[in-house]
Parts: structure tokens; sequence; C-alpha cells
């Protein structure tokens, strides 16, 4: 089985490109893609948190989005030949960075991870202006919060790839084009 993370910050288009890796591995066997928050109850509710303010929400978001994962790997992870995630374990870089160090190893310990573990990020004020374009806020999408994640991404993700999204869509996909290609070779 081939585990695919499409991580990064809100704005980076990890949608989109998702899509595309989605329709790429179409073509050679069963594929499941999961999002994340999903349309779970734990997603559901991690959704409804994003979308308020205050601790208690930042909160409630943290550990129903930790949960919403938790289900999809036990109730997804190995049954298709490919199994593709939208947001995974990125989401602890929206805590403080004290907490976002420790969870990130602990859950990295416990969690299945990847060599197709990529990780999209942009400049923070084209987040911005894209998100802008959305019918919903969330409580991180603002420049500081886009600027924090981002910066802690680069401390934190180790052995992640990391695909600027700044440019246009085709040379970005031509790069995560080239890097699946490398992996499908090391890892057929």
């Amino acid at each position: 089985m081939r585990f695919i993370v499409i991580d990064g910050m809100d704005g980076a288009g990890k949608d989109t490109h998702a899509e595309f890796v989605r329709r790429r591995y179409a073509e050679r066997g069963s594929v499941i893609v999961r999002t994340h928050p999903s349309d779970s109850l734990f997603g559901r509710v991690a959704k409804a948190s994003l979308l308020r303010r205050g601790k208690f929400f930042h909160l409630m978001a943290a550990i129903f989005y930790f949960f919403d994962v938790i289900y999809s790997l036990l109730r997804y992870y190995g049954r298709a030949e490919t199994v593709i995630f939208v947001r995974y374990l990125g989401g602890v870089l929206y805590l403080p960075e004290r907490y976002a160090r420790v969870l990130y190893r602990f859950f990295r310990s416990v969690l299945p991870t990847s060599p197709y573990m990529f990780y999209l990020e942009a400049e923070p004020e084209v987040c911005m202006e894209r998100v802008a374009r959305r019918s919903e806020s969330e409580m991180f999408e603002n420049i500081e919060d886009f600027r924090r994640v981002r910066e802690r991404a680069f401390r934190i993700l180790k052995g992640w790839k990391f695909i600027n999204t700044n440019r246009p869509i085709e040379e970005t996909r031509r790069e995560i084009e080239r890097i699946l290609s490398e992996l499908d070779r090391r890892f057929p």
C-alpha cells in the first residue's frame, strides 16, 4: 500500500493537488482520499470548532481533529492500493510551539508515516488572498497565524517534501509529479 500525505497551510492548494495525485494513482489501481476535517462526527465537530474563536474552541478543534484522523486511519488505512490523507500530522503546527514539537514527535512515533509526505506552503499573503475567496473563515486564517505555522513547519517537519505553491499550479504539479516518480521508483 502507498500512503500519501498532502498537508500544508490553509490556502496552499492541498485539495487541488490531492486531486491531481488521486487521478495519477487511480489509473494504477484503487485509491481512497480522506480530507480532514472529514464528514465523520469527529470531523464535523472539529470543523464547527474551527469556525469559532477562543481557547475553548481551539482545544475542541485540536481534540476532535485528532480523533477524526485516528478514525480515518482505523477505517481506511490499508483498504486500497493508494490511500491519500489531506491533512494529517501538520495539524499540530497550529498549537503553541512547545506542544507542537512534543505532540508531533509522539504522533510520528505511533502513527503511520511514509516517504510520500508533502507539506504545501506559500507566502502568508498569498494564502490570505486565497482563503479570502471562501465563504467561511476559520480561526487560524490570518497573516500572523500563517507566518507562525509556516515557520514551525520548517523547524519541526523533518523529512517531509516541502512544496512552495506561490507559483502557477502547473509548475507545482510538475514538481510533485517529479517527486512522486522518484518515490515510485524507490518504493514500487
